[in-house]
């Protein structure tokens, strides 16, 4: 993206994406072009994923892959039966099909790839890199428009941020961060101490004090909308996490959306280039 010219007209053809859904019961993500449709993980039943699909204006049987992070059921659950009804491929590491084999019947079009990658779906270019998470081989994604440069990434379960993820993320029109839980929370929860050890570890989740911080250091005059994601429902509450890292980011002189993604339906599409236009069509940028 470095050093390509970002035109104005070019962003008609643009990414659109949604969250169907996050948090610790299920995530899941589409993100499409006008060629190309990919489900970034799948962690709802079948049913479900084909009705919150059919929610934000996508066919289930217009999804071109499934791409998974990693093996947590809350983002694979519904992967392989999905892949099965409409013949969708499913694209995944190596360590991640192995985890998941359970989910798989042997009749699904698996594609595997290496986290650090680089990759093509249609039209839309992946970039896979790796997280911190407690997981085999778990990734974050950025998803960028071959033709117009829009640049999704969708970071739900982070452990921690390295300097490997800050230079990944750079550069966004939309950013999905994980804000898991509020410390003070957490620490008076439900869970057992060791759980709540693994949770706020480096290799658990972010806080939404973490995600504030993180959502600074991304920040571009470029990036458009911020969604929260994968909030626990014991552990942190929407109107809480949305103050915290809203704060920082209006500090920091963001004034775009800052959503909450919520559990049990669609958050919003995002459809990049109306949201470009909303913020002045002369707006052109070195990328």
């Amino acid at each position: 993206m470095a050093g390509r010219a970002w035109r104005w007209r070019e962003a008609l053809r643009a990414v659109k994406v949604a969250m169907l859904g996050s948090g610790s019961r299920g995530n899941s993500t589409v993100a499409w072009t006008e060629q190309t449709c990919v489900l970034v993980d799948a962690g709802f039943s079948g049913r479900q994923l084909a009705s919150r699909l059919a929610a934000v204006g996508v066919e289930p049987e217009g999804v071109d892959a499934i791409l998974l992070t990693h093996e947590h059921g809350d983002h694979v659950r519904g992967a392989g039966i999905f892949a099965r009804r409409y013949g969708t491929p499913l694209l995944m590491s190596a360590g991640t099909r192995e985890a998941v084999s359970g989910l798989l019947h042997g009749g699904e079009a698996v594609e595997e790839y290496r986290p650090g990658s680089r990759f093509g779906i249609g039209d839309i270019e992946v970039d896979a890199f790796l997280t911190a998470h407690d997981a085999v081989d778990p990734v974050a994604v950025t998803l960028t428009g071959r033709e117009c440069g829009s640049r999704v990434g969708v970071a739900t379960d982070l452990g921690r941020p390295t300097a490997a993820i800050r230079h990944s993320l750079a550069e966004l029109d939309v950013l999905i961060l994980e804000a898991n839980h509020d410390e003070g929370l957490l620490r008076v929860g439900p869970y057992p101490a060791s759980v709540q050890a693994r949770i706020a570890s480096s290799h658990g989740h972010l806080s939404n004090e973490a995600a504030a911080r993180l959502a600074v250091e991304l920040l571009t005059d470029r990036l458009l909308a911020v969604h929260l994601a994968h909030l626990s429902a014991e552990c942190n509450r929407p109107e809480l996490a949305r103050e915290v890292v809203e704060r920082e980011l209006r500090r920091a002189g963001f004034d775009g959306p800052v959503t909450v993604v919520p559990q049990d339906r669609p958050g919003p599409v995002v459809d990049i280039p109306a949201e470009r236009a909303r913020s002045g069509p002369d707006q052109l940028r070195l990328l």
